[in-house]
């Protein structure tokens, strides 16, 4: 897509088609993150304590962390569909502090959190390229 599609009101249905997909995957995660979190809180003994880790927390503590980043990044997801500006910019916040979490949480669940942490790239990348243009264009409020 060239720059020119910004200047004369043109749209790509690629970079919209990306913002919904990151939308959906940030609620879909959020989800997915939070019931990961509630496994810590309820069960600590499911997942693998890793001995001499660098980044030590106890797991109930990993499960709060997960639940509370998990529920911020699926609301995020549901209004960034609405087309709220402010949900774009916490959307990415979240998702950033998403791949942070799941960084450390690698010794514990380490596909899981390598899964995570991709989704959350694409998320991120896809939240920095919808501008105004494309708002203004697909009717979604900015």
């Amino acid at each position: 897509m060239s720059d020119s599609s910004y200047d004369d009101g043109r749209t790509s249905g690629w970079t919209i088609g990306w913002v919904l997909f990151a939308a959906v995957m940030m609620m879909m995660t959020g989800l997915f993150q939070a019931i990961e979190g509630l496994a810590a809180i309820i069960k600590n003994e499911f997942y693998l304590v890793t001995p001499r880790y660098a980044f030590e927390f106890d797991v109930t503590a990993w499960g709060w962390i997960h639940l509370i980043v998990g529920i911020v990044v699926a609301v995020a997801g549901w209004f960034i569909l609405q087309g709220q500006l402010w949900a774009r910019i916490i959307g990415i916040t979240a998702a950033v502090l998403s791949a942070i979490a799941n960084f450390f949480f690698i010794p514990h669940y380490p596909f899981w959190s390598l899964l995570i942490i991709t989704l959350d790239v694409f998320a991120i990348w896809a939240l920095c390229v919808y501008g105004k243009a494309e708002a203004r264009v697909s009717g979604m409020r900015n």
